[in-house]
């Protein structure tokens, strides 16, 4: 199980989404890792001002803002937290962000 404790043990973008398992493509986190890393910092400082004790929703959260960073990014266009937090109400995923948390992921 992905801790907490684990996830602030982490250093490197690489070493991000490995842990959350999340498929990258090496070049574009070498090309964007500054900003990745910057808009995620930005995007997770939302989850830790929300966090309720709750880590499992957290770290669903923190998987899921990188998965919304990333994919921003590989298409062009970067995220606000109010974006990625409205996106999770009451533990529960809307949209795409229950496909971004499922195993199969989706299409859309």
């Amino acid at each position: 199980m992905k801790t907490l404790e684990a996830f602030y043990r982490l250093k490197t973008a690489e070493d991000y989404f490995e842990f959350f398992s999340i498929e990258y493509d090496k070049n574009i986190v070498a090309i964007k890792r500054f900003h990745i890393m910057k808009e995620y910092g930005t995007l997770i400082k939302k989850g830790f001002e929300n966090f309720n004790g709750d880590e499992k929703y957290l770290m669903d959260f923190l998987k899921f803002a990188l998965i919304r960073v990333y994919m921003d990014y590989k298409h062009g266009h970067a995220p606000s937290a109010a974006e990625v937090w409205g996106m999770i109400e009451n533990g529960e995923a809307k949209g795409c962000l229950a496909c971004a948390l499922s195993k199969g992921g989706c299409d859309g």
